[in-house]
């Protein structure tokens, strides 16, 4: 969630408002594609509103309110009459569910509360509510959001002391999303009640849980549940500027991305959980944690204005996410391994496919930001938008690009009247030759990688910067159970081998997959792909001077038929580590 907050702790960057921007490219096509074919064609009175309406569970989770903020924002990026349609309907028939006392859930009375998952369907739904009258200023929507946010709190001391040796989970875990989801009620209120019922009842600011690893009595290293909880002291640190509320989020990104906590492809946790072994089998990246991911470096980008946040978002959007939907749209994963079968989750409800679609249309907020003075441009796609500046100026923003088939990316600036204002561009840290041009003249100073390049100058309508980010292959070190092996990358995709798409392979699985040794010195600089061809030795059958006698395609991450990502290599000096991965 993106919308502006209110702050005594300054953002350095803020989002440009989700209604103000339109995107293209890969990222405009899996908006397109969640909409048309995931939301659009959902069963939502069947699957989603039908539970809420009968009110006889006893535990158990739907997503309901996950479903209404996603249709909510879709519904304000695109103005689909369709969406609007969709979003009308659920919003109308969710209030329609709520009882007299606020209570909203799919529980039956002796289980609400304290049945198990119950307060996260009930806090996912007050953001929806609060999410629709921010966007379409629906106050019937923000009442009803009020009185179960009441409810809530009103009945919050009837859980009972020992709710997390009952359930075998953790509070924190169990009523994931809940503290955001009040906070931004406050916002949207100016009631204080809701944010005191963070800092008082949930203790927000003295949460300080380290990083937990494997699946234990009270799933307390849950990942989505974790960063979802940082993410919630991020929005109160605006508020209340306390150096300790950014402890653990400052300790999650540590592990991720300097203790092995992060994968390849940007996905975390096995089973749900933190992980630190690099194992890419199984039940690796859940979609909640990767959504959630996302979102924490989007937070952190904002507060702190460092590209290196950009470059995770980069990572984990064009790997981890996207290879969490088909490729029509329709179906969604749970979990997105490296090695092995990926397999698609069997229902529409419950958290998975519901974060996803929520993320998918938090996406566009991500691309450009709002400076002080001027703009920031993170994540390079065919896009356009309206950007309103300092003393009245509003500026027209538009990428032409193909990026990240190529580097090429062409910025068209029409400020409303010429006028002086810097417009910074993420340099990623796997360029080390970026190329910069405004109006046809190269840029005086050299872009670093791993910065914002700032161009600071007297704009005018017209004006056109260029940005060449050349994106040679690169072969990338795996760490731990990846160690002494190498995937394929370009620019931040990762890429990985389909065997059907290899007939002598067809039939072999990902452990034999990874002991083929590729030859680095076929890997050649093609622009304009989004695979590659290169040769390679069987496992066992590599022989000096001889070349490699099998020819392999890979294919860009998200193909849903890849079956594995790390290769050996000859001299594993052909390789490079993971620029992503080390200290800050």
């Amino acid at each position: 969630m993106a919308w502006p907050v209110g702050a005594m702790a300054a953002d350095v960057l803020a989002p440009i408002d989700l209604r103000q921007i339109k995107v293209g490219g890969e990222m405009g096509r899996r908006i397109d594609v969640t909409i048309d074919n995931n939301l659009l064609v959902l069963k939502a009175d069947q699957d989603f509103l039908a539970p809420f309406r009968a009110k006889k569970a006893r535990d158990g989770y739907i997503g309901l309110g996950k479903l209404i903020d996603a249709a909510v924002r879709f519904a304000a990026y695109t103005k689909d009459a369709r969406v609007l349609a969709l979003k009308k309907h659920l919003v109308d028939e969710t209030i329609k569910t709520q009882e007299p006392d606020g209570y909203m859930g799919v529980m039956e009375a002796p289980a609400r509360i304290s049945g198990m998952w119950d307060i996260c369907e009930l806090g996912y739904v007050i953001l929806g509510l609060t999410s629709d009258y921010h966007y379409f200023g629906e106050k019937r929507s923000l009442a009803a959001a009020r009185k179960a946010a009441d409810y809530l709190v009103a009945h919050w001391s009837t859980i009972p002391a020992d709710w997390p040796q009952q359930t075998h989970v953790a509070t924190h875990v169990s009523v994931t999303g809940l503290e955001r989801a009040m906070l931004l009620l406050s916002q949207e209120t100016g009631d204080e009640r809701y944010r005191n019922f963070c800092t008082r009842e949930r203790a927000l600011p003295a949460w300080d849980l380290g990083i937990v690893i494997g699946r234990r009595d009270l799933i307390e290293g849950h990942v989505y549940a974790y960063v979802a909880r940082c993410l919630a002291q991020l929005e109160l640190f605006r508020f209340l500027p306390d150096p300790q509320l950014l402890r653990p989020t400052r300790r999650a990104v540590h592990f991720l991305t300097a203790e092995d906590g992060m994968a390849i492809t940007g996905g975390a946790g096995l089973w749900e959980i933190w992980t630190d072994d690099q194992d890419g089998r199984m039940a690796l990246g859940e979609t909640c944690a990767t959504a959630y991911q996302i979102r924490l470096y989007d937070s952190l980008l904002r507060l702190e204005g460092n590209s290196r946040y950009g470059d995770l978002v980069e990572r984990t959007m064009y790997n981890a996410l996207f290879a969490a939907q088909s490729v029509d749209g329709r179906r969604i994963r749970y979990y997105t391994p490296l090695e092995g079968n990926r397999e698609y989750f069997p229902a529409d409800t419950y958290c998975c496919p519901c974060n996803y679609r929520r993320i998918v249309a938090d996406l566009p907020t991500m691309v450009y930001y709002r400076s002080s003075r001027g703009v920031a441009v993170s994540l390079y796609t065919p896009s356009e938008a309206t950007i309103a500046l300092d003393r009245g100026l509003s500026l027209k923003i538009r990428q032409n690009t193909d990026y990240p088939t190529s580097g090429r990316v062409v910025i068209r600036l029409d400020p409303s009247r010429p006028a002086r204002f810097p417009l910074q561009l993420r340099i990623p840290r796997w360029c080390d030759k970026p190329a910069v041009a405004v109006n046809g003249q190269p840029w005086g100073k050299s872009p670093a990688p791993g910065t914002f390049l700032c161009l600071d100058r007297q704009w005018q309508a017209g004006d056109r910067v260029t940005l060449d980010l050349p994106m040679p292959w690169r072969l990338v070190l795996g760490r731990k159970r990846q160690a002494g092996r190498a995937a394929v990358m370009r620019g931040p995709l990762v890429f990985c081998l389909n065997p059907a798409q290899n007939k002598a392979l067809a039939k072999r699985d990902a452990a034999d997959l990874g002991l083929l040794k590729l030859d680095p010195s076929s890997l050649k600089d093609v622009h304009g792909t989004d695979c590659c061809h290169l040769r390679a030795w069987d496992a066992g059958c590599m022989a000096v001077g001889v070349p490699g006698n099998l020819s392999l395609r890979l294919s860009v991450f998200p193909d849903p038929e890849g079956k594995t990502v790390f290769f050996c290599l000859p001299d594993l000096k052909a390789a490079v580590p993971d620029e992503l991965v080390g200290q800050e």
